[in-house]
């Protein structure tokens, strides 16, 4: 078994070839050879579809339950205001600075430390499965979505995100609806045609002002906002329809179907979802894993920001090294002490369960 020290120096060490490969969302055909390389210097031979990999712990063993170890090798581009090279990966200060450093780099380099702690490990409870992904940054549909049917029976995962190690135990589904009222076209001047505008008013004064009978317990109400809105072609014909898009937050009081039904039985325009896919997600606070780091010293609490949690259909946890507040941001970075605190943190946690 690799002690803790040699696994944090290996980590940084990747993190740093990672951050020196561009590695955008649905262009991470490099990085992924990189993990793959990685992972077989390690002596594990990871599956690999697209750019995602993924491996099982040496003693697999299909009577126990699986753990799922997740996070991204994709990232953003890098934004205007970057006063240093975004794929220079260099230390100052005890930071690590380069692009996808903090989201989702060190979480990433992490989890996979922990994956080679346990690789070789007899007599556990469960079984890991390490999965490194693509396309997170834009919910992409080759990234974890396109492996989850061969993963395997999953009992729960761990999704690497910057959260500065606490316990994110729910995060809000997302929901984009494109909404059209529909009248009837006349003249200005005179009392023909039916004003789709009108209409439209009336549906958006309900999605302003409807409240869902179930409130979640880390987020409050469901949250709809009205976005964007379009009608007319000019000043003297009444409009035949209005389009407006509504953009819904939902917690994990509802499922992304249920909260549309509603919606659709409440308001006149028709509705269409862009997509239900991603969902919102939770996990019980009594989990042992929660509770193996509240044992810890963690707090939880509710992400409003989404992640690969959205598309797993298993209860997860989202916790990992850096802060969520750097991730996007010019000059990102991650201090390395956070990394080896991610790891130190996830094996004890771990630990306690397995």
């Amino acid at each position: 078994m690799t002690n803790i020290d040699t696994l944090y120096q290996q980590a940084v060490q990747l993190l740093q070839q990672l951050i020196s490969i561009p590695s955008f969302s649905r262009e991470e055909g490099r990085t992924a050879d990189l993990l793959e390389n990685y992972l077989k210097t390690h002596g594990i031979v990871p599956n690999r579809k697209v750019n995602n990999l993924w491996a099982y712990n040496k003693r697999f063993d299909a009577a126990k339950p699986t753990i799922l170890l997740n996070s991204h090798h994709d990232t953003v581009k890098p934004n205007s205001g970057y006063t240093r090279d975004p794929y220079d990966a260099v230390s100052e200060d005890g930071k690590l600075y380069g692009l996808g450093s903090n989201d989702a780099g060190g979480c990433l380099v992490s989890l996979i430390a922990v994956f080679v702690y346990f690789y070789q490990q007899t007599d556990l409870k469960y079984n890991f499965c390490l999965a490194a992904t693509a396309e997170e940054e834009i919910s992409g549909v080759n990234g974890i979505e396109l492996i989850m049917s061969e993963l395997g029976q999953l009992d729960f995962a761990i999704v690497g995100e910057p959260t500065l190690m606490q316990l994110a135990i729910a995060e809000k589904g997302l929901m984009v609806l494109d909404c059209v009222a529909h009248g009837k076209a006349g003249h200005a001047a005179r009392e023909e045609g039916d004003n789709a505008i009108y209409k439209a008013m009336m549906d958006i004064e309900w999605f302003r002002t409807f409240r869902f009978p179930k409130e979640s317990e880390m987020f409050g109400p469901v949250k709809m906002s009205v976005t964007v809105i379009n009608a007319g072609s000019q000043h003297n014909v009444v409009p035949a329809s209005c389009n407006f898009v509504v953009d819904v937050r939902v917690t994990d009081a509802y499922r992304n179907e249920e909260v549309l039904a509603i919606i659709r039985q409440h308001v006149s325009s028709d509705v269409t979802p862009r997509s239900t896919r991603l969902k919102p997600s939770s996990i019980d606070k009594q989990h042992p894993i929660v509770q193996a780091g509240l044992a810890l010293g963690r707090t939880t609490y509710g992400s409003p920001t989404t992640s690969d949690q959205s598309l797993l259909d298993i209860q997860s946890i989202k916790v990992g090294p850096g802060d969520s507040a750097r991730s996007h941001s010019a000059d990102e970075f991650i201090y390395v002490d956070e990394i080896r605190e991610g790891i130190e943190l996830y094996v004890q946690m771990l630990e306690k369960i397995v």
